[in-house]
């Protein structure tokens, strides 16, 4: 039998696990255009959490396109349309869970902001993907 390359990361599937593993990849290039977007406006002088929020709306593209092309392949329960405004709500929820914990990391904890915004990214994760997943790709019937 051996190892499936392809079913681990190109090939269409209903299970959660491989689906996951993908949203973890396809988050983790994301975060690197967020990061980096929030890293380099900051070397401008403007604040980190108005820099958080032009990062969040590259990392948000990055994040759309490659999931809808590897993660959750197939049609989305809402339509093309409603896919997309769901999409955004659900990152929109996210954005405010990530300025939220960016401020508190930073500034209650002390933390660098790039540190805070790994943590942040972690935890937003798992409401990303379990949103997406409930509300967007669940398995018809």
């Amino acid at each position: 039998m051996g190892f499936n390359i392809k079913g681990i990361l190109i090939e269409p599937t209903e299970s959660v696990a491989i689906q996951a593993f993908r949203a973890f990849i396809v988050g983790g290039i994301a975060f690197i255009a967020d990061a980096g977007v929030l890293w380099m406006l900051s070397l401008t002088g403007l604040h980190y959490l108005t820099c958080a929020v032009f990062g969040f709306l590259v990392g948000l593209t990055v994040n759309f396109v490659l999931s809808t092309r590897f993660v959750f392949k197939g049609k989305a329960s809402l339509g093309r349309f409603g896919e997309i405004a769901v999409y955004v709500i659900v990152s929109l929820v996210g954005l405010g869970l990530t300025e939220v914990l960016l401020w508190l990391f930073t500034e209650i904890a002390g933390f660098y902001f790039m540190i805070s915004k790994c943590i942040a990214a972690l935890l937003v994760f798992a409401w990303n993907f379990t949103a997406r997943k409930i509300i967007l790709y669940r398995k018809a019937g």
